[in-house]
């Protein structure tokens, strides 16, 4: 640099109260600090686009949550009443099912009985909403783990993979299509299965599994878990591109795991990602509605 510009940046320096100040002096919109990660949001800020993006306090429901009648910690009753006193206004139970026997997955029979109490619970806890749902295991070749008849009986159905992680991408791909394109299949869990730090995420092509969950309707999990974070944020620009939902889910394993949710919030954010965007900022009559549109999608 020679002596010139050093003398004009000298002469130039500006002194700013704040951030806010520091953007209303470019004429820009504020740029949270969560979304400056690519020049592109500069183009938004200038045409004062930024939308108001999810905070912690717009979550409305735990999706995704782990009871003690597979490997959770809480009885289904602790983890509905928790839920209520954070002010949720539904609560999404999805064990483990029967393939994961490490995990106590319910058989056919054990899901009967389960529905049961969540059906006694409703009467109970009402207007509170339980809803029944399963984290069903994709199998090897991409099917579900049980028959149509005991998937219909669930509200909603989370499909993702515990098993065989390391299929090339071919094969691994395969599995995971054929379980998006199953019309039970309303949510794909955790699509790479990764473990930070420890184990690296399933291979796939993170674009063709978002369009083909925009196909065939299928909202793709951003799992809050702090080892997990699956979906990685950086695809999360994609998503909301082809119009697939976003469910940011705890995957709690007890009631103080719903606090996972946070972190899954923090990574949502940088990609810009909005309370209709996210299937857990829901309200009951919308996540209702959903779970119709979803059901009508088995009868295709």
């Amino acid at each position: 640099m020679n002596g010139w510009d050093q003398r004009h940046l000298f002469y130039n320096k500006t002194t700013f109260g704040s951030e806010d100040e520091i953007f209303k002096n470019a004429n820009l919109q504020f740029i949270p600090a969560y979304l400056r990660e690519t020049s592109l949001i500069i183009e938004k800020a200038s045409a004062r686009s930024i939308p108001e993006v999810l905070q912690p306090e717009n979550i409305t429901a735990i999706i995704h949550s782990h009871s003690k009648w597979s490997d959770g910690n809480h009885s289904i009753e602790e983890m509905a009443k928790a839920a209520m006193v954070k002010g949720l206004q539904f609560l999404v139970i999805s064990d483990h099912s029967k393939s994961a026997f490490y995990a106590n997955g319910l058989t056919e029979e054990r899901v009967k009985a389960q529905h049961a109490e969540i059906d006694e619970l409703n009467d109970k806890l009402k207007p509170f909403k339980i809803f029944k749902s399963i984290e069903s295991d994709i199998l090897n070749d991409g099917s579900l783990d049980y028959s149509d008849d005991v998937l219909s009986s669930f509200d909603v159905i989370i499909a993702s993979v515990h098993s065989n992680l390391k299929m090339n991408e071919e094969k691994a791909m395969m599995r995971l299509l054929n379980a998006i394109k199953n019309p039970f299949t309303s949510i794909l869990g955790h699509c790479t299965s990764r473990l930070l730090l420890s184990r690296a995420g399933y291979p796939i092509d993170h674009k063709k599994i978002i369009d083909a969950c925009a196909e065939y309707n299928v909202v793709i999990e951003l799992n809050a878990h702090p080892r997990r974070l699956d979906i990685d944020w950086r695809f999360l620009d994609y998503c909301l591109k082809k119009e697939v939902l976003i469910s940011i889910d705890p995957d709690a394993h007890s009631v103080d795991a719903f606090g996972h949710i946070k972190y899954g919030v923090l990574a949502a954010q940088k990609a810009g990602v909005t309370s209709s965007q996210n299937l857990s900022s829901y309200s009951l009559p919308m996540f209702e509605a959903f779970l119709k549109a979803q059901h009508a999608k088995r009868s295709r």
